[in-house]
This record gives structure tokens, sequence and C-alpha cells, in this order.
């Protein structure tokens, strides 16, 4: 069975403002890839954290049976939340240790579900360090957001092509 590995990123261009998402999902046995897959989609207003929840999110909800996968990121807010402090979360009914409302919670929600299916192993890494993994999932992230940046073209509608 080959160890799957999930590259997650997110970007934005302002925070908030438009932003995408990328994964570079691989499939290695003894560090050989063996196939790989590239997800990414973006938003027109939206956070740099938001994109970093989808990211993972879209990495986790795309594999189609339980799987055991190593879900790489280079968010501590990604790591840390759904390692530890969504444990609280959950505890407080979504509610912060100061009793305000969590954060982008259906996401967090969503990422919960996501996980459960899955025996995932979070790990973090420094973003923007040269790990070739972690750019390209960073430049998915890009490809991602594109679209959705000021001064780009308006696709046309079907009923003015």
């Amino acid at each position: 069975m080959p160890d799957l590995f999930a590259f997650t990123d997110g970007a934005c261009s302002g925070n908030p403002g438009p932003g995408g998402w990328g994964v570079l999902l691989q499939a290695r046995r003894d560090d050989a890839v063996l196939r790989e897959r590239e997800l990414q989609g973006g938003e027109a207003d939206t956070t740099n954290n938001r994109m970093e929840l989808m990211a993972a999110i879209m990495a986790l909800e795309t594999l189609e049976k339980p799987s055991t996968i190593t879900v790489v990121t280079d968010s501590a807010y990604v790591k840390n939340g759904v390692t530890g402090w969504i444990h609280g979360w959950k505890r407080n009914g979504w509610k912060t240790a100061s009793k305000k409302p969590v954060k982008n919670a259906e996401l967090w929600q969503r990422l919960d579900d996501a996980q459960a299916r899955h025996a995932v192993t979070w790990e973090w890494i420094k973003g923007h360090a040269g790990h070739p993994e972690n750019e390209r999932a960073d430049a998915l992230a890009r490809a991602g957001m594109a679209p959705f940046k000021p001064g780009k073209p308006a696709k046309p509608d079907a009923a003015s092509a």
C-alpha cells in the first residue's frame, strides 16, 4: 500500500480579498511518487485563513474511501486548530475560551467531519522555504485565485457568446 500525502496551501490578494487554495495529492512508495493529482479553487472575497482551511478540507473530501494520509500545511492556524484548539471549541459549543464564536466555525466543522473518515497525520512546514511540494501547492493556490483578481476580463455568459 503506498503512502498518501496532501500538500496544501492557501493564498489571498489582500486579506480579505480574492483568494485561492491548492492541493498536491501524492501516492508514494519508498520516496518514489507513484501518482499525483492537483486540485485548486478560489473565491472572490475571502481571507487567507479560510483558503488554508479550504485546501485541507478539499484534500480530505476528495478521497473517495477512508485513507491513511499525511496532510502537510504551512499554516500554523490549520495545524494548531485541527490538532488542538478544535477539541475545546467542540466542548464549548463552538465558542473560544473567552466565550466568543469561533471564527470560520463552519469550515472547522467541515474539516472535522472530513478528517473523521480518515487516519490523518498533520505536519507543519515553513512556507516559502524552498520545499518543492509546498511551492507547487502555493502555485496551485495562486492559480485558483487568479480568476477572481481585479482586472481579469469577465467571462462571457452563454447568452452573449
